[in-house]
């Protein structure tokens, strides 16, 4: 039986029930004049995913079914599978991540999630109780096996290892073939993700000789990213079509007429670049703002900050103030004023001289005749960040905080200070990464002033200051951080890979001992495998030691 079925990736904002249910109707009725008998939407596309605890809030729910009863009453011509929560009745949680299957106003099936993750940045075993079978459903003569995100990431034959005990894919082929398999994801991006993705699904769609079809969430939500890039495979494993990364999109397809060609996937760095824009534009959009502040020191991270934020918001929206202390150097001011000139934002310069030369006199009876130190320096951070929260309040700016995974990793950063900010965009971003990625910007024209890219980083202030004055080279300091961090070695395994033992275990305490400082730092945009914040749970007061 043929059916023409289209893949609609939505960007839903959790809550915005009203919003949500308006994407979904819109899509479908897309779908429909396409020529479509069915239409397929992404996890918790009604509500928004991962709302967390608000699925406690009686009138959360409430309020989520009045919007799919609206969903329900409005479609019609084309058949809908969409996710939602609902209720659960008897032993364990109340509530279900489901998927809903309607058309011309009536449920013919729904289909509960039966693997909740709750690793990394996932916790729906706080919330959802897991769906007991699966069950395929046929529709218009054509074998449906319906599945949710996790659902379909615990194939033997595709993955080194099984975290769960079930496997819903089996067990719809066990009750009989299926003409096609469907996943309706909210799928978070990280780097190498969409690649991981590919193979798993490749390899899923050929072991069961059925075509495969995802649908996944697109857009930013608080730090969680999601890039869409639904995609659908034929039975022999071939990647037939792909959605765009970070879209919203409709994408139509013939159920026994897939296309042979395959879609070229989009460059990591690309992506990456898409993902931070996206995950700026989203945050200040969703949360009422449309306008930033960034504090330009004339160095790459802030100059990668604003560039990035321009993209998503507009040159219009961002503004940049550069705050030279004694130990500035002219170079860096000029940097940032010809960051300012090439993005086209508006620019300010606010000397803090005064300032700091105030505050050491109001502190002189205290530190008199003590030398100085990074106390000091700090000084000028919280002056700067004071500056910083003063414009963004006065101006209704959301204060973009710049610094990057390297230096949050090991406290080279100042609480109050550079860290000041409602979001941080280059959180989970390597400093290494952050030079690649600012000239990828630089591809087609300069935007990052060069010299901003080639001069020793600094922090500016003491005297002669550079980073490597402090911390290792990023060249050693970045790898060493993803093994610790990203892929959990321990301190003998980064030696074997040729790190001096010193090295190795000043970087890991430097880790541990700035927990409390991240912990206190502003949202950032989760773009590798493990980043800072609600993914990575740690105490502050520990005594554990891996150097024994």
């Amino acid at each position: 039986m043929v059916m023409k079925i289209a893949l609609a990736q939505t960007n839903p904002i959790i809550g915005d029930f009203a919003g949500n249910g308006h994407r979904i109707i819109a899509a479908a009725k897309e779908a429909a004049e396409a020529g479509c008998q069915l239409v397929i939407m992404p996890e918790l596309a009604i509500s928004g995913y991962p709302p967390r605890d608000l699925v406690e809030h009686r009138s959360f729910l409430r309020q989520q079914d009045q919007a799919f009863q609206q969903v329900l009453a409005t479609v019609k011509g084309i058949a809908v599978i969409c996710g939602m929560i609902t209720s659960h009745h008897g032993d364990g949680k109340a509530l279900h991540n489901s998927a809903v299957f309607f058309a011309d106003g009536e449920i013919i099936a729904s289909s509960h999630k039966r693997l909740l993750p709750s690793y990394d940045v996932f916790d729906e075993t706080r919330h959802f109780e897991p769906g007991l079978t699966s069950r395929a459903v046929t529709f218009q003569g054509v074998r449906l096996g319906i599945t949710i995100c996790e659902d379909i990431f615990n194939d033997e034959d595709s993955l080194p290892s099984q975290p769960y005990l079930a496997n819903p894919v089996a067990e719809l082929n066990e009750q009989g073939s299926l003409d096609l398999l469907i996943n309706i994801a909210a799928s978070p991006y990280s780097m190498g993700k969409q690649n991981l993705r590919r193979q798993l699904f490749g390899k899923l769609a050929a072991k069961n000789r059925t075509p495969l079809l995802y649908v996944n969430q697109v857009g930013g939500q608080d730090g969680i990213l999601f890039d869409g890039a639904s995609m659908v495979f034929s039975a022999d494993g071939s990647l037939c079509q792909l959605a765009p990364s970070f879209k919203e999109n409709v994408m139509v397809i013939n159920s026994d007429n897939l296309p042979l060609s395959q879609p070229t996937p989009p460059d990591e760095i690309d992506l990456l670049q898409q993902a931070l824009v996206t995950g700026t534009r989203d945050y200040l959009g969703k949360c009422g703002f449309s306008q930033a502040l960034v504090g330009l020191s004339g160095g790459i991270d802030s100059a990668l900050t604003c560039a990035l934020a321009v993209e998503a918001l507009g040159a219009d929206n961002v503004m940049g103030i550069a705050m030279p202390s004694p130990y500035s150097s002219q170079g860096s001011i000029d940097d940032a004023r010809k960051l300012a000139e090439n993005l086209g934002i508006q620019f300010t310069i606010i000397p803090i001289a005064d300032m700091f030369s105030a505050f050491n006199n109001s502190l002189s009876p205290l530190f008199n005749g003590r030398d100085e130190d990074i106390t000091e320096q700090n000084i000028q951070a919280r002056i700067r960040g004071t500056l910083l929260m003063a414009v963004a309040n006065k101006e209704n700016r959301l204060l973009l905080a710049t610094g990057n995974k390297s230096e949050m990793a090991v406290g080279y950063c100042t609480l109050y200070g550079d860290m000041c900010g409602a979001l941080a965009i280059l959180a989970d971003v390597p400093k290494e990464l952050v030079y690649k990625l600012s000239c990828h910007l630089n591809k087609e024209k300069e935007t990052i002033p060069p010299n901003t890219i080639s001069k020793p980083p600094s922090a500016e202030l003491a005297p002669d200051q550079t980073d490597q004055d402090d911390l290792p080279p990023y060249e050693v300091l970045d790898p060493i951080l993803k093994a610790y961090l990203e892929e959990h070695r321990s301190p003998e395994e980064i030696m074997a890979m040729g790190y001096e033992k010193e090295v190795v275990e000043d970087v890991i305490r430097r880790i541990k001992r700035n927990e409390y400082k991240r912990q206190q730092a502003a949202p950032g945009l989760k773009v590798t495998g493990k980043a800072f914040g609600y993914g990575r749970r740690y105490p502050i007061a520990e005594k554990f030691s891996e150097f024994q």
